[in-house]
């Protein structure tokens, strides 16, 4: 009786025991599923929602860029392409094997497949192959259970209608880099593009948009359910440029088959009309990608093909600059408008002589028979006269040594140089420098697009600043509404003075340049001719006339350059042709000059008021079926 009792307290002691423990495993878990429930359900209902949602962005279609007259020049046309989905298929490689036989990837396109696919999850797609013809695109559709994984989509491709014609100021697009990626999610997602020159760069953030998301109902391993919602994309803006596609056009068949640079502005407000660049490239290449034969051909040509000469090319101006000495000459005092130099065909400074190209010289010359003749010795005099610090501040004021401000990336400032700028590379400036100085020549570098600026701001006497960008989604850019530009602190007697030599240059007898009159009734033109060496010419060669340019290798010889403005009584346009290695600016830049702003003025861009949807219709009807 005792042994029985003791076991049934021994049992009950177990029993409650093991209901105490049940007991506290019971309270814990009530305990927990009580924190879990109503103190952290928020927070675990928004966990199992993101689960159970899967949120995936849609890259916008990029903004179109168009000219003045609403003529597209970047536009976008749908292509085919194929993505993998990872979390479709069991066997990534068996799928890409398949889908290889069908049509051909490199070694680099599974390695960059592998890469990205290993960087992303399951779920977000892998571009495999872009740009697909109707054929692969058929292939692949119709093997499409034997690729699991493979989805063919519709994407982008950047279309330039004019092609090389507009590749330096429009630009193109490429690829971002692994660097530029970074954790922007954007930028991750297959055949997304970004600007990478001209227009394209200097605009990206306009251009881009704005990215839609589409909401996806996903199970446990990420696999798509069903779409939840959906808000679609933004195009980015469109972009209006200042051009005349048409004129430029025009522009680049009058440069031919020469290395040259053309730049017309509206010289009333700023606005650029034409830039050209000759040798060019062709943009929509580097969407597809470049081919190294490609890019070796580009990066080794002499003619630089790949370089917008017009912003980024440098070069001395050459006799075009003498308008700057003779204006800097007359602002300091060192000559009046009625003062004469005589030119014997050389000035002696020291032991060294200074020869005019003309051997004979020019006799005694006016400011105006100085331009007119473009007489070398008038100008050498002159700029020793007023020395190369005013000749520098008036440089300057024209838009000389200084940054361009265009709205385009890359653009250089040229050199225009002083007393203080050769005391910083620890040289002496001595007065041989300034003497060649006065005809454009020793260290001074300008681009075309200054030398545009320059003779549009002799040619009205108001501080234009050029601009390629009318307006961006609709509305006027900022910081380039035409507007009236400031009057220019230069006596316009003086501006009137290197005004009528340059009409001498092009139409009174014995000027320089009478190859460039326009011959189009009640418009004159009014320019200035420059030729400037590359490399040095000996006295004793030239004495002895052992020197001709004409001779020499093709990257030897000199630039040939013209500036010019018309109409000369009412001046509206201005332009600069630079040929790279031309030899002669009279013969050369001037009638090419002349051949363009006739085109100018009949076209006459800058008064035309013809409605976008109009000039896109007229441009298309005359391009036939």
């Amino acid at each position: 009786m005792k042994q029985q009792a003791r076991r049934t307290a021994v049992f009950t002691r177990r029993a409650l025991l093991m209901m105490a423990g049940q007991t506290a495993a019971l309270s814990y878990l009530g305990f927990r599923l009580y924190r879990v429930q109503v103190e952290e359900g928020a927070r675990y209902a928004t966990l199992a929602e993101n689960n159970r949602v899967s949120t995936r962005l849609l890259a916008a279609p990029r903004g179109r860029i168009v000219d003045r007259f609403g003529e597209v020049v970047a536009g976008n046309t749908p292509h085919w392409r194929a993505l993998l989905l990872a979390e479709e298929t069991t066997d990534v490689p068996a799928t890409l094997r398949a889908f290889a036989s069908l049509v051909p990837l490199s070694e680099a396109d599974l390695a960059r497949i592998d890469r990205e696919r290993k960087q992303q999850r399951r779920f977000i797609p892998v571009l495999v192959r872009d740009f697909l013809s109707w054929d692969e695109m058929a292939k692949i559709e119709v093997h499409a259970p034997d690729l699991a994984g493979i989805l063919v989509d519709v994407g982008t491709t950047r279309h330039y209608p004019l092609g090389p014609d507009l590749a330096h100021v429009v630009g193109y697009v490429a690829p971002p880099g692994d660097s530029e990626v970074g954790d922007d999610p954007v930028l991750a997602l297959p055949g997304v593009r970004i600007g990478r020159a001209g227009v394209e760069k200097f605009h990206e953030d306009d251009l881009r948009g704005e990215a839609g998301q589409v909401q996806m109902e996903v199970n446990s391993v990420g696999r798509v359910i069903r779409e939840l919602n959906r808000t679609e994309s933004t195009q980015g803006d469109e972009v209006t440029l200042t051009l005349d596609a048409e004129l430029q056009k025009a522009v680049i068949t009058h440069l031919g088959d020469e290395s040259a640079s053309a730049v017309v502005m509206d010289c009333t407000n700023g606005e650029v009309l034409a830039m050209a660049t000759h040798p060019s490239f062709d943009p929509s290449l580097f969407d597809s990608g470049v081919s190294q034969a490609q890019w070796v051909e580009w990066t080794s040509s002499k003619q630089t093909p790949l370089i917008n000469k017009a912003t980024a090319g440098v070069y001395p101006p050459g006799s075009t600059f003498k308008m700057c000495v003779g204006l800097a000459a007359l602002a300091s005092g060192a000559l009046g408008p009625e003062d004469h130099i005589f030119c014997p065909g050389y000035i002696d400074l020291g032991n060294t002589r200074f020869h005019c190209w003309k051997k004979g010289g020019h006799g005694t010359l006016d400011m105006k028979g100085g331009l007119k003749h473009s007489c070398d010795v008038f100008f050498y005099d002159a700029a020793r006269r007023a020395g190369i610090d005013a000749v520098a501040a008036m440089a300057n004021q024209f838009g000389l040594g200084l940054d361009p401000a265009i709205d385009l990336p890359g653009a250089r400032r040229g050199l225009i140089p002083t007393a203080e700028w050769r005391a910083r590379h620890r040289r002496h400036w001595n007065a041989g420098d300034t003497v060649v100085s006065g005809i454009g020549q020793g260290v001074i570098q300008a681009t075309p697009l200054q030398l545009a600026t320059y003779v549009s701001r002799i040619a009205t006497g108001r501080a234009v600043q050029p601009h390629v960008t009318r307006l961006i989604g609709g509305d006027p850019m900022p910081g380039a509404a035409p507007g009236d530009w400031p009057v220019m602190d230069i006596p316009e007697a003086h501006l009137e003075l290197v005004r009528a030599g340059m009409f001498a240059v092009v139409n009174d007898v014995g000027g320089t340049a009478p190859h460039a009159r326009l011959g189009l009734p009640g418009v004159a033109l009014a320019g200035k001719t420059g030729s400037s060496q590359v490399r040095r010419v000996s006295r004793w060669a030239r004495e002895h006339g052992h020197f001709n340019s004409a001779q020499l290798p093709w990257e030897f010889r000199p630039h040939a350059l013209f500036v010019c403005f018309a109409p000369y009584d009412a001046p509206r346009y201005a332009a600069a042709v630079v040929v790279e290695h031309g030899n002669a600016g009279a013969d050369v830049a001037a009638p090419l000059a002349r051949d363009i702003m006739r085109d100018v003025i009949e076209r006459d861009p800058a008064r035309r008021n013809v409605a976008p949807g109009q000039a896109v219709a007229m441009s298309a009807q005359a391009a036939g079926p």
